[in-house]
């Protein structure tokens, strides 16, 4: 892979500490959600993932359209819910469900580009065969 962009981050405190990025734009206190037995009184690790995955996956989303000369709406969003759940191994994993919204487009084609999507986008491509990743058309 040749870098086209480096991210840099730091976190402290695990699940109780705070996230950083190194130009300091990102700065982020983190706590355990109260699901987990937490104070839930900032972002975790799942939400930052959701985040992340589906701003991800609507820009694919434009870029597979566009290349096939289509406009998405203005108002297409991608809704990503991030579940994290302990293994049959004893370790923990995580599932995602993205909820794909697409005002207007046909149903075949927004489900083509989903698909397409899917190739694309660089979240989509490390977790395939990693964790279970489920799309739904909205």
């Amino acid at each position: 892979m040749q870098a086209l962009y480096t991210a840099h981050a730091q976190a402290t405190g695990g699940r109780d500490g705070r996230a950083t990025s190194s130009d300091g734009i990102l700065d982020l206190p983190l706590a355990m959600p109260k699901e987990l037995g937490g104070a839930g009184n900032a972002t975790n690790h799942e939400q930052l993932f959701a985040a992340g995955y589906s701003a991800c996956f609507l820009s694919a989303l434009k870029l597979v359209a566009s290349q096939q000369k289509l406009a998405l709406p203005a108002d297409a969003r991608v809704e990503a819910a991030v579940s994290i759940g302990k293994a049959d191994d004893g370790g923990f994993d995580i599932a995602v469900q993205l909820t794909v919204v697409l005002p207007g487009v046909d149903t075949a084609a927004a489900t083509a580009l989903i698909e397409r999507a899917h190739q694309v986008c660089p979240y989509s491509r490390a977790t395939h065969g990693n964790i279970e990743v489920d799309t739904e058309l909205a």
